[in-house]
């Protein structure tokens, strides 16, 4: 396989606790698969949120790992379904994987090889730029052009709001049609009690 990394990207295999969520390649229309996104986030924030109950701390620290584990997921399930190459009959999966300090979230999907290198420089800007002034650039640039399907909005919050980190990996799994899986991962900083 052929690979290429951005940021700080740390393989999966190394917490006994995980769950991994796939996506069978199907016919189903995209409207329905937003739906399903919502669903599956939802069910990641109430399983996680069990790692975290509420009676072990003075903090709300149940409903805060809730709280981000359901948009990072949302987030990241839906940039899935939307970037997706669905020709390529690959699965989409999420993984979730737990340490002492960090929930890291994994999402891997195919990614269109005409799109790879405009994702790769937005990856570039995310990881180099400042992320509240990036963010700020954004919403300035989708009040504008008010498609919003590349304004990395989603990345950005979850900068700036979760202050988790970001990174990536490419690789090339087919090469006659050429696939790219690209995997998505977000670490979560957390406090266990």
């Amino acid at each position: 396989m052929n690979g290429r990394l951005f940021g700080n990207f740390i393989d999966m295999g190394d917490s006994q606790e995980f769950l991994i969520i796939s996506f069978s390649p199907a016919k189903t229309p995209i409207q329905d698969r937003w739906r399903y996104s919502s669903i599956s986030a939802d069910f990641l924030a109430d399983y996680w949120g069990t790692f975290f109950p509420a009676h072990r701390t003075g903090t709300n620290r149940h409903a805060e790992v809730k709280d981000a584990v359901n948009f990072i997921a949302n987030e990241l399930l839906e940039n899935a379904i939307k970037f997706s190459y669905h020709p390529s009959g690959y699965s989409m999966s999420i993984s979730l994987y737990i340490s002492h300090d960090a929930l890291r979230f994994y999402m891997t999907n195919s990614i269109d090889k005409h799109n790879i290198s405009l994702f790769q420089n937005i990856i570039n800007e995310l990881l180099t730029g400042n992320p509240q002034e990036l963010y700020i650039r954004r919403l300035e640039r989708n009040a504008d052009d008010e498609s919003g399907r590349d304004s990395g909005l989603g990345f950005l919050t979850i900068l700036n709001d979760y202050h988790a980190r970001l990174a990536w990996r490419f690789e090339t799994v087919q090469t006659r049609p050429e696939v790219t899986l690209v995997t998505t991962m977000v670490q979560l900083p957390i406090v266990r009690a």
